[in-house]
């Protein structure tokens, strides 16, 4: 039987310039509909389960069309509030080789989710209809209300005996540079309802201001992870590592912490097409791992090839189904299927 999963966070407007062309230098923007709580749960109604979206949209034909672009990816969106008047926007400039990709917000504080009220959800009733809810760290930023909301439909999603995962995500262009003491606080929060949690050794260190004398990556994962699942009582933690090669190809590893001991996948090696939700391609990819039973080794295999295809996928939102999946994860791929 399908799981029944919930995301919680702002369904924004992304504004794409064609190609690899500079924001100055085009006149034309193609634009749809995103934002990670969508990616994570479109990701995961394609691999068969049913995904709701917790938000609120303006009242208006962008709010119409964002719902009808939501419902094009599976979703479920009658736990959609419907309020205001504007939508949060990023414009999308795609790099090429030295020069990376580039997003600039614009209008986000005074989107239609942001300015919503604090009581404005019926999370005990929209925590009665899930199996798992999925929160980040990207909406943990927002504002204080949002922060406030957060952590309520987190408790009552633990209180109606679902499973909450979170993804830290920590942006320093939505918190502003320096502000890792001030997200903290808010962090542990949600560290502390969570099952399933996102992140790396710079998140405990940054972050969370863990300590290790450490030099190398590999090192301060194998000594701080461990530590941040005891402290937080958290059943399972998982990431990844990214090189970016001198051929512009990237090479990513990704970890599973689960029952005292790390499981590290396979380093995929890949060309890159769109990056924009390939996180949430592999967040995706261990959630639905967790709630089948799979073992660690099943799990970060397949979450490391979601997230691989999701590099080959135009737009934000991870679209492959389990047996794309499994596909990439037994060959190699790339000629034409007949």
């Amino acid at each position: 039987m399908p799981n029944r999963i919930v995301a919680f966070g702002e369904i924004m407007m992304r504004l794409q310039v064609p190609g690899v062309e500079l924001l100055t230098q085009s006149n034309t923007l193609q634009y749809s509909f995103s934002g990670t709580g969508v990616n994570v749960a479109a990701a995961l109604s394609h691999l068969g389960h049913h995904s709701y979206i917790v938000s609120t949209l303006p009242d208006n034909p962008l709010g119409d069309a964002a719902i009808a672009h939501l419902r094009k990816l599976g979703l479920a969106t009658e736990l959609i509030r419907r309020d205001g008047q504007y939508i949060g926007m990023y414009f999308l400039e795609s790099g090429f080789g030295a020069r990376p990709s580039r997003v600039t917000y614009t209008n986000r504080q005074q989107s239609s989710f942001n300015t919503a009220a604090l009581n404005g959800y019926d999370f005990a009733a929209a925590s009665s209809k899930i199996d798992a809810a999925h929160f980040c760290g990207i909406t943990l930023a927002m504002n204080d209300t949002v922060r406030a909301q957060m952590v309520a439909f987190a408790h009552a999603v633990r209180i109606a005996g679902g499973k909450v995962s979170f993804d830290c995500n920590y942006r320093p262009g939505l918190w502003g540079e320096g502000s890792h003491a001030f997200a903290r606080t808010h962090y542990e929060s949600m560290l502390e309802l969570a099952d399933m949690v996102f992140m790396n050794e710079k998140d405990a260190m940054l972050t969370l201001g863990m300590q290790t004398n450490y030099a190398q990556c590999r090192e301060q994962l194998l000594e701080l992870i461990p530590k941040v699942a005891l402290k937080y009582s958290i059943q399972t933690i998982a990431g990844t590592h990214r090189t970016i090669n001198k051929d512009n190809t990237h090479t990513l590893q990704g970890y599973l912490f689960k029952d005292g001991r790390f499981t590290f996948g396979e380093p995929l090696t890949f060309a890159v097409h769109d990056r924009i939700g390939t996180g949430d391609a592999f967040a995706s990819g261990i959630i639905h791992g967790q709630l089948k039973g799979w073992v660690p080794e099943e799990t970060i295999a397949f979450a490391s090839a979601a997230s691989m295809l999701a590099h080959t996928i135009t737009g934000d939102t991870p679209l492959s189904s389990e047996s794309d999946i499994r596909k990439a994860m037994a060959t190699s791929l790339g000629d034409i299927e007949r």
